[in-house]
């Protein structure tokens, strides 16, 4: 007797892919390669979206500064600080990031609103 799952087109096999970028099936074989690289796991895409959310939210901030020089440093600091860290895979050590980064713009906010 043949499995159900030995019989279904291997199209229809639901795949994903892990945090290394492998892909695991629920039996069937890997997946096509993607013109686009490695695919993210769920968890990296939700904390992804959360990091440029707040790239964007310090980016409209800084429309609130006055001086046109402290408001393209801080722009240039704030890119320069996601570039550096934009090859940390690693989800634990994202959170920390996106949370010191949440807190550093919350002070910093602070400090724009008082000026």
């Amino acid at each position: 007797m043949r499995s159900s799952l030995a019989a279904a087109p291997w199209h229809l096999v639901r795949t994903y892919a892990t945090a290394t970028g492998t892909a695991r099936a629920t039996g069937g074989s890997p997946p096509r390669s993607s013109r686009l690289g490695a695919t993210l796991s769920l968890d990296h895409f939700l904390l992804r979206a959360r990091v440029l959310s707040l790239y964007r939210t310090i980016i409209r901030g800084t429309r609130r500064i006055q001086d046109p020089t402290t408001r393209a440093e801080t722009r240039r600091f704030a890119r320069e600080e996601f570039e550096r860290r934009r090859g940390v895979t690693d989800l634990g050590h994202i959170r920390y990031l996106l949370s010191t980064g949440k807190t550093e713009w919350e002070s910093m906010e602070r400090y724009i609103d008082g000026m």
